[in-house]
């Protein structure tokens, strides 16, 4: 089975968008649906369906997505264990990251690549989305990593780690005697978000507009320019943060920090990387495989 048959197939499922799935791979739209149908032609089986205007996987489909993903995954594993048998890496590796991924994602990721090639040297550029895309397109990054939803031109955007945004609130803060509120509630709601520019915010913005929902209807009381400093504001206040679930997990685990439910509206997303179209150099491609080796441990 071809490779990258599964590579559009698994991209495909995942955005369930033909066009946009051509968009990551370079490609044309009608070479996506024929490696598709190929593919469906080697399995015996359809994986999409439509249902009006969506693009929909079927049961067969959503099955064939899990295997896909794990033989994709052992793929990855092989390359990577053979890659490390036959290159002696050294060097210098200029990484960008939104402040989500680079305090939170990252860093595990950094201290295992360290003790594997202890010759690279590694620097960490933390800034918002919009920042990291122009640093890498001025080449003042290698490679970056971000946490919008954006497919910024001429760069190569590829998801590598699925995220979800929640509405938390510290335990001292009324809300949280609450277990779910309605998105009419959520507008009256003192809330702390990140700064324009950031990728956070552009999914709060987009998951909000599909629902009618301008910024401008929400009770925004300051923004800020990290997750950490939100977290703290929202220990000394009763206002309301929205931020990414993995930067909020260890306030989860010691009981000072609640996620409150919005009734049926939820903001998932994926971290990417981003880089330059074109062949990525050696030490970028290793980085990159790296991380999809170690994802499953974050």
């Amino acid at each position: 089975m071809n490779d990258l048959k599964l590579q559009v197939f698994v991209m495909a499922a995942r955005l369930l968008n033909f066009s946009q799935t051509a968009k990551r791979f370079g490609i044309s739209q009608p070479a996506v649906t024929k490696r598709i149908h190929e593919l469906e032609e080697d399995v015996k089986v359809r994986l999409f369906e439509r249902a009006g205007s969506k693009l929909l996987l079927t049961r067969e489909g959503e099955v064939f997505l899990k295997y896909a993903e794990q033989i994709l995954e052992s793929y990855e594993a092989l390359n990577y264990e053979l890659g490390l048998l036959q290159q002696k890496h050294a060097g210098t590796l200029r990484l960008g990251a939104s402040t989500t991924i680079a305090q939170y994602i990252l860093p595990p990721i950094l201290a295992k690549f360290n003790e594997k090639f202890p010759q690279v040297t590694i620097s960490l550029q933390n800034e918002n989305s919009t920042v990291i895309e122009n640093a890498l397109r001025e080449r003042q990054i290698d490679l970056g990593f971000i946490e919008s939803n954006a497919e910024p031109a001429g760069l190569r955007v590829t998801p590598f780690l699925k995220d979800e945004l929640v509405l938390v609130a510290h335990v001292k803060n009324p809300l949280t005697r609450r277990d779910e509120i309605s998105l009419n509630e959520l507008k009256v709601t003192p809330l702390v978000l990140r700064e324009d520019g950031s990728g956070t915010l552009e999914v709060i913005q987009h998951a909000l507009e599909s629902r009618g929902i301008s910024f401008g209807d929400l009770n925004v009381q300051m923004q800020l320019g990290s997750t950490e400093s939100i977290k703290r504001y929202l220990e000394n206040s009763h206002a309301a943060g929205i931020v990414s679930v993995r930067a909020i997990n260890r306030e989860l685990l010691q009981g000072t920090f609640k996620v409150v439910d919005i009734t049926s509206f939820s903001m998932p997303r994926y971290f990417s990387c981003l880089e330059r179209l074109g062949k990525s150099p050696a030490l970028v491609q290793t980085f990159i495989e790296f991380v999809n080796r170690f994802k499953k441990e974050l």
